[in-house]
């Protein structure tokens, strides 16, 4: 079990941008809420949305996922076999992220996703708050 990684986290920030690296709308709006958890037992949780009092007009809705399940980490990637969803298309799916750390920070990279005509390669930015 990789140490680094067990602990809860707060979403601070996202990110993203096309194929041809411009930026696209963040994911989860400019005030992102999100927690992450990893504990020692090789079980995660995670729970993102889009955290606006108001959306803008026009934005009929909320981004908004979370999931859990057995999660293993190599020190750069992270996969977790999902067995609960707020999505139920992901149920016994595996979601795979790339990990790096900055400093403090630790950084997931889902992969790719189609949003409209466009593939959003997405950044997820957490800080730790409890080990």
């Amino acid at each position: 079990m990789d140490k680094q990684i067990v602990g809860e986290w707060r979403l601070v920030e996202t990110r993203a941008t096309d194929d041809d690296g411009h930026p696209v709308p963040s994911p989860y709006g400019p005030e992102p809420m999100g927690l992450l958890k990893f504990n020692t037992q090789g079980r995660m949780m995670a729970v993102l949305s889009d955290g606006r009092a108001v959306l803008p007009e026009g934005q009929s809705g909320r981004e908004y996922v979370s999931y859990c399940g057995q999660y293993c980490f190599d020190g750069k990637t992270l996969r977790t076999a999902v067995d609960g969803t707020s999505d139920a298309g992901r149920i016994g799916g595996v979601q795979v992220r790339r990990v790096e750390f900055r400093g403090e920070m630790m950084v997931l990279f889902p992969p790719p996703r189609a949003l409209g005509d466009v593939n959003q390669h997405r950044e997820l930015i957490w800080e730790k708050i409890l080990s």
